[in-house]
């Protein structure tokens, strides 16, 4: 592309951008307004409560959450229009199309562009709402951009210090034994711990092939994503949801939808692999006269591994009191478990030695692009969480009106979860589901029932949660952790839009449909 256009195009970027910026001033301006809020959803209610959520697992379940009007802080989601979720729709077509139209631009000012949209949106909602957007501002950061960063940074310094050595040669059939193997740890150890742990090798094991990028948006949907709906661990959604009562093992009723969606995409998988393994004679490399055994190294790592994994149920079990910081109530145990994270990582780093990280082709570039680009979509996306845990009192009142049978929360908890953060969604239609049915009852006796009685609701918002994270990049933590250390390997990863209408589209809403024709 030729410079002038090049500019031409930037320059037309940041004249829409502004005028994004002017149009979201002006609709928080008009959301500063009285409005009235519905009748039946005044604050302490019961049909308000069962549309309230908690922006951190912890924080409810030991009797801390503040959000909703707690505190104090005036509940700002029944009058947030949604225009003022422009600068998250900003931020999302930068991330889809500044990378196609301005690749070097990009490359180099990503964090700027981030930046830019946070302060669009913060800039007037601090203006107008003052303390209590400071408040919001504040929250997000502290409860959820700051535990999220420190876990994915320290799963991506524990994995990078292990290596598989040896000859392993990315065959359709090792292919899918990877990605079978990646599907059935996420359930225990996460899916960013196994997609960290994984993605390496299987970018190793197919270095030698032409086409790579398919092979790393499956391994997104499956490891990064469909494999983490069997436990607790797996995905924050369902450990969100066993805070409030779901018992560990109950998520297990969702193994049928689980092994529908991943027998599917691992079926399509292989013989997409094999048509173009096929094609790819001339690249595949002969037999080596003598093949290197596969080897483990910097295996003390997995102790370290087990140590995060071990911290973050530990925080789920355990209530150790709370600390307010800046007007923010966090869990003892929530700090604790972000210390020893951080230890974790530097445990890793100072025991492992340089040669394997180098050998591994490790890099900071990925975990840092994810920082700064997730602390604007986590800014930005304050209005439009706000407006969804307002439920039938704020401006999405039309779609959680509508959302009544199994199949409605399956497909509207997912589509929602494939943009926004999944676990607030999760918890949003949790209580919703709860508040249909069982109005006025406490929720430790509504959550057994709903588990038994209306078990059909709970398996549609949980599989909904996890599945649909898989849409697209910013749907679920390890996503665009993948794309990135995907990129920096050398294999080409399509576009924002491009992975969803090349592959979401074409081959994972096809799955979902088959689900819903079953189960739902």
């Amino acid at each position: 592309m030729s410079t002038p256009r090049r500019r031409s195009i930037i320059l037309m970027f940041w004249f829409v951008a502004l005028l994004s910026v002017l149009i979201a001033q002006g609709s928080v301006l008009w959301a500063s307004e009285p409005h009235a809020i519905p009748a039946g959803h005044q604050p302490g209610t019961a049909q308000a409560a069962a549309t309230q959520s908690t922006d951190h697992p912890t924080e409810d379940r030991h009797g801390t959450a503040d959000t909703g009007g707690h505190n104090g802080h005036e509940n700002l989601g029944p009058v947030l229009p949604l225009w003022s979720c422009i600068p998250f729709a900003g931020m999302l077509l930068s991330i889809a199309l500044l990378p196609l139209l301005a690749a070097e631009f990009w490359h180099h000012h990503f964090g700027k562009v981030s930046a830019f949209w946070a302060a669009a949106m913060a800039g007037p909602f601090l203006f107008v709402y003052k303390g209590t957007a400071f408040y919001e501002i504040v929250h997000i950061i502290l409860a959820d951009y700051v535990p999220f960063i420190i876990l994915l940074w320290s799963l991506y310094t524990v994995s990078g210090g292990i290596l598989l050595k040896g000859s392993l040669r990315g065959t359709p059939l090792i292919n899918v034994i990877i990605l079978m193997l990646g599907t059935l740890l996420a359930s225990w150890m996460g899916t960013t711990g196994a997609a960290m742990l994984l993605i390496r090798p299987f970018l190793r094991a197919n270095n030698f092939r032409k086409n790579r990028t398919f092979m790393v948006v499956f391994f997104i949907f499956l490891v990064a994503n469909v494999g983490g709906s069997l436990t607790p661990l797996g995905d924050p959604p369902l450990f969100l949801g066993f805070l409030h009562g779901v018992s560990f093992f109950w998520t297990f009723k969702i193994l049928p939808h689980m092994a529908t969606v991943a027998g599917l995409l691992l079926v399509i998988y292989f013989f997409l692999d094999l048509y173009y393994y096929r094609r790819e004679t001339g690249r595949v490399p002969a037999d080596e006269a003598e093949k290197t055994p596969l080897k483990l190294v910097g295996v003390h790592n997995f102790i370290f591994l087990a140590g995060i994994i071990g911290a973050v149920l530990m925080s789920g079990i355990v209530d150790w009191g709370e600390v307010n910081l800046m007007g923010v109530h966090r869990g003892i145990q929530d700090w604790v478990r972000d210390g020893l994270l951080v230890v974790m990582g530097l445990l890793s780093m100072t025991t492992t030695a340089v040669e394997i990280r180098e050998d591994n082709d490790f890099t900071w570039f990925p975990i840092i692009e994810v920082a700064y680009l997730f602390v604007g979509i986590f800014i930005t996306m304050i209005p439009c969480l706000l407006i969804l845990k307002a439920g039938a009192a704020g401006h999405l009142a039309f779609l959680i009106n509508a959302v009544k049978e199994p199949v409605h929360y399956f497909w509207v908890t997912g589509a929602l979860s494939g943009f926004l953060d999944n676990a607030p969604t999760y918890l949003t239609f949790f209580n919703t589901a709860l508040g249909s049915h069982f109005p006025g009852m406490a929720e430790a006796q509504a959550v057994p029932l709903l588990m038994t009685d209306k078990a059909l609701y709970l398996e549609a918002i949980s599989a909904g949660a996890v599945f649909f994270g898989a849409c697209s990049y910013i749907g679920n933590a390890p996503n665009f952790m993948v794309r990135s250390i995907s990129e920096e390997a050398g294999t080409p990863m399509p576009s924002f839009f491009g992975y969803i209408v090349k592959y979401t589209v074409v081959f994972l809403l096809p799955s979902f449909v088959v689900v819903t024709l079953i189960f739902f």
